[in-house]
């Protein structure tokens, strides 16, 4: 039997530690130069010798439960809207949704009434504007309600407003 190292690699074993040398990159333990460089030998490498040899001064992928990484603390503009009061953010995203409907709708049933007055009762045309436009915002509020639209919102709002 040949020792391990002198065995020929495999594409997949290349891949496996391409893979690690990413990871390793993006833990801060490699510099883009030298991730370059290992990952431009390990697409090279002909045995496994080669492949350990480009991986011998990494330690192996630590799982997350193990990590000895800093909690990392939930951004301001969330901990903004878990702060607010979940009526009020979502009193202010429907009104946000339909606040322009409502407007839109006044506008032409305004203009309806006063072209009525010269002209007497006719075909009540605002419904065209108001019922395809609300039956979409009906749509998209009960689907937004349902997947908490209203919290992602808030928060977006809020990161706007802090920068």
């Amino acid at each position: 039997m040949e020792p391990r190292d002198s065995l020929r690699a495999a594409d997949a074993d290349r891949e496996a530690v391409a893979e690690r040398l990413r990871h390793a990159v993006d833990e801060g333990r490699l510099t883009l130069f030298e991730y370059d460089e290992r990952l431009q030998q390990a697409y090279q490498a002909q045995t496994y010798g080669d492949l350990d040899r480009l991986l011998a001064d990494l330690p192996g992928p630590v799982p997350s439960r193990r990590a000895q990484l800093a909690p990392v603390a939930p951004p301001p503009a969330a901990a903004a809207v878990a702060a607010t009061d979940r009526r009020g953010v979502r009193r202010a995203w429907l009104a946000a949704m339909w606040g322009a409907w409502v407007r839109a709708v006044t506008i032409c049933v305004v203009i309806w009434g006063i072209t009525a007055l010269g002209a007497g009762p006719h075909y009540f045309w605002p419904a065209w504007v108001a019922g395809p436009w609300g039956a979409v915002l009906l749509i998209q509020t009960v689907n937004g309600l349902s997947s908490g639209e209203p919290e992602r919102w808030a928060a977006k709002r809020a990161a706007r407003q802090a920068r």
